[in-house]
Parts: structure tokens; sequence; C-alpha cells
């Protein structure tokens, strides 16, 4: 029924990229002379060396992968991931809780940004750049990402793709899926390098600029300054990163056709200029309630609206103002905005737009076929209809997404939070947004949360990422049935 011996030689393969990454803050911990260098090389040493054992014990496996074997590497392979990924912070003692510890990194590799930490700049260079890096990493996919750099042991991934891509439909870009991973971690890397230079060229220190790139890229949020992006009080740079979300929220198709001048495809997608749209609306609201409110020049307004609207909608998490402290009005209108999410095909987390404009579109049709009830109304997206296989996942989706909303919510005030502070943290860590509401909010951090809480919200962060399926499937009986 399942290959194991292909999933143990894939983890192990994902180990050994891993150790490797961990290594990378090697060289940044010994340019800062951080203290850090053994802590970070016995973590790279234990990752790549008990990858490399794994490797070896499965390397006779049969290249024969289904799709259960595809769901069950990508859940455990995030797990996995984040487990060695604590290391270095539990070696080096700078987060010497493992509940902490793999909060932090989970946190990261899902690119929620949800933090414990009070103040982020006592962590040595070296690990601020490997807690920026797991967000690098956990953007693009850590699956599509061993997709790219080998050939996936000589098996076919598409199995893989689709149990870690967000969105309701992958978009390949070759039929090839190793050579559609390569494009989409070039467009990432590219996006990635242009902007640190442009945020070095706005006053922001290389390192500075590095990992927020880092965090912008994948929509993840984490900052080296405890204020995040309202440590540094430059229009530049705040428009630069609001520019970089808005590119890490599209679909990197899109991002792929306009690289290539075709900018025709990408206006006429109906999810993108729903995307403009919805930033837009949102943003000029936010700009009239702010000058009318707190009575800051327009452009201080609209720099303020854009930022904020972008980094909610986008799941990135990063802030430049507590937004708690504007008028109640404006807390409801960002609580609202942690329900819509990116584009499918970005890294954003969220219901996305995608399915949110189906859900619309096919309630519109509902109400025209209870009016004529014998005509044939179907739910056009890009002038094409829409299949009911994929209106079926749609409303699957957003129904778990729903009722895990709920039950989280209750499991949260059975703790003892209030209600803006449950709904608050479900919200942000389900969405992979980070920042919520109430004591999660964004000047705040999830320290408070008691263990049993923070490993509740670290489940809802990594189904949240993984799009709630691929890893609810696995608790289905009949997954594990021949």
């Amino acid at each position: 029924m399942f290959n194991y011996r292909l999933v143990f030689q894939f983890l192990g393969l994902l180990l050994l990229i891993e150790g490797i990454c961990i290594w990378l803050c090697i060289p940044v911990s010994m340019f800062f002379h951080d203290h850090e260098l053994v802590p970070l090389g016995i973590s790279g040493c234990i990752s790549v060396g008990t990858g490399g054992t794994v490797l070896l014990m499965n390397r006779k496996a049969t290249k024969s992968m289904s799709a259960r074997d595809g769901f069950l590497i990508v859940a455990i392979g995030w797990v996995m991931f984040s487990l060695f990924g604590c290391l270095p912070f539990i070696l080096s003692g700078e987060i010497p809780s493992f509940t902490d510890a793999y909060f932090e990194t989970i946190s990261g590799f899902t690119t929620t940004g949800a933090s414990i930490l009070g103040q982020v700049e006592m962590l040595p260079h070296g690990l601020l750049f490997w807690r920026s890096l797991t967000q690098w990493l956990g953007g693009m996919g850590i699956i599509v990402m061993s997709l790219a750099i080998l050939p996936l042991l000589g098996v076919g991934g598409m199995q893989l793709f689709v149990a870690e891509v967000p969105g309701p439909v992958p978009d390949k870009l070759h039929p090839r899926i190793k050579e559609t991973a390569k494009r989409l971690w070039a467009i990432y890397i590219i996006f990635t390098i242009v902007e640190i230079l442009l945020l070095w060229m706005g006053d922001m220190e290389l390192f500075d600029a590095i990992c927020h790139s880092f965090s912008t890229m994948a929509t993840g949020g984490y900052s080296t300054r405890t204020a995040s992006i309202a440590h540094w009080d430059s229009p530049f740079i705040h428009y630069v990163i609001t520019v970089f979300m808005f590119l890490a929220g599209t679909n990197f198709t899109l991002s792929y056709f306009a690289m290539h001048r075709r900018f025709d495809k990408v206006w006429r997608n109906e999810e993108f200029r729903y995307y403009v749209g919805i930033l837009a609306g949102f943003t000029l609201l936010l700009s009239v309630i702010l000058f009318v409110t707190e009575s800051g020049s327009g452009e201080e307004s609209f720099r303020l609206a854009i930022f904020q609207v972008v980094s909610i909608v986008t799941t990135t998490g990063f802030v430049t103002y507590d937004y708690l402290t504007w008028i109640p009005l404006v807390g409801i209108i960002i609580f609202m905005m942690m329900f819509f999410g990116g584009s499918a095909g970005s890294t954003g987390g969220g219901i996305k737009i995608l399915r949110i404009v189906l859900l619309l579109k096919n309630s519109a049709s509902e109400l025209k076929r209870l009016i004529h009830p014998h005509a044939v109304i179907p739910v056009r997206f890009n002038k094409n209809a829409v299949t009911p296989d994929v209106l079926n996942n749609v409303f699957a989706f957003i129904s778990f997404y729903i009722i895990t909303l709920v039950i989280g919510v209750i499991v949260m005030a059975a703790m003892g939070y209030d209600l803006g502070t449950s709904f608050g943290s479900v919200a942000a860590t389900l969405g992979n947004i980070g920042p919520g509401i109430g004591l999660v909010g964004p000047i705040e951090n999830y320290a408070h949360i008691p263990g049993f809480g923070k490993w509740f919200l670290s489940f809802l962060m990594l189904i949240g990422r993984l799009e709630l399926f691929t890893v609810l499937i696995l608790f289905s009986p009949g997954f594990w049935k021949k």
C-alpha cells in the first residue's frame, strides 16, 4: 500500500538539505563574531548525519510513488523539518524550552511569523539569519525546493507538488514537474535579490535587508527588530516592502508571464483583478478612516493604510504601527482581512482570493437557478466553466476552515483567554499571518500562551500552510486502509 522505503528515502534527502542550510548560517555567525558556531555546526551535523543514514538505508527503494506516499512525505517532512530546525535555538541556549523552540521554528517554516521572543535583537546574528532563512525556505516550499535541486531520485513528483503547493488547482509552467519547480524558485530568488538591493539602497543595513527580504518574499513577517518595520521611519523602505509583499501574494505563474512581457495574460487573469481590487478597496477605506481620525497627512495615512492592508491580506504580518490603537472599526476591518489570503500559487496563506471568488460566484448562480430552475447556469472563471470537482473542493476547504476556526476558538477560550484573543490567535495561526488581535496583537507575542496552547497553535500553523487536506487526510481511517 505505502512505499515506506521511498518515503524514508525522501525524508532523508530533506534532512540532508536542511543540515546544509543550517551550515550556511555559520559564515554569518563568524562574520559578526557570534559565539554560536558550535551549536550551528552540531545542529547541521545531526541533520546531515541522520538524513544521510536514512537515505543510505533506503537507497534501494522502488521508484513508484502513489498519491498517499506524497501526502505522507509532505506532512511528515514539514514536521520533521521543524523538529530538526529548532536544534540551533535549543543547543545555543537562546530558546532552552523545546516547546518554545519548536513553536518559533514551525512558525518560521510555515511562514506564520508568530513569535515567543520578547526582544528579537537579543538573538545572535547567526540565529537571526537561520530564523529568517526558515521562512524563506518554507515560503516556496521545502518539497518544491527539493524537486528543483534534485530529480527526485528518479521518481515523478506531481503527487508531492499537488500536496504542498497552495490553491485548488496547482499551476504548472512546464510539462515536467522538476522544470516547473526550477522556474518557481528562479522567480523567487530574483525577486529576493532585487528587494535586498533596494532595501540596502534605502539605508537598511545589508544583514537586515537580507533577512527582511527573506521574510517578505515568503510572506512570513519575521523581523530582526522587535518593532518590526516600524523600526525604520523611512517611506522608501515601507513602500519597497509593500511592493514585494504584493508580488509575493500574487500567483507566481503570473510573475513568470510578466517577466516574459506577456502582460495581457496577467491582466486577463480574473483572480489577479479581484486581488488588486480588494487591496485597493481596503486601502482606500483605511486611508480615509486614518486621515479623518488620526490627524495625519494624506501621504502618511495612505502609507500606513496600504502597508497594513497588503501585509494582512497577503498574510505577511509586518507592521509599521500598532493598529489596535486606532479606532475599533479599524480592528474589525483588520480582522476581516485575515481571512482573504493571497492568490492561489503564491506564498501567502489564508483561504485564498480564488476560493472566495468561486464561492461568491456559485452563490450568485444558485440565486439565478432558484429563479430559473431549468436553466443551465455554469460558474465561470477566466471565461471557462469551473468543473464540479473544483467547486466541491472549494466548498469542502472553506467548510473545514470554518469548522477548524470555531474549534480553535473554543479550545483557546477553554484555556481562559478572552474572545478577542481566542479569535485573534486562531485566525492568525491558521491563516499563517502572525500578529492577530487581543493579547497577540502587533506589539505583543505568544510567549504567554501555555505549553498546550503553543502545540495546538503549532498544529494550526501546519494545517494552514498545507491547506488543511494534506494533513487532515492522515487522520482519515480510509487513508491507512489497503
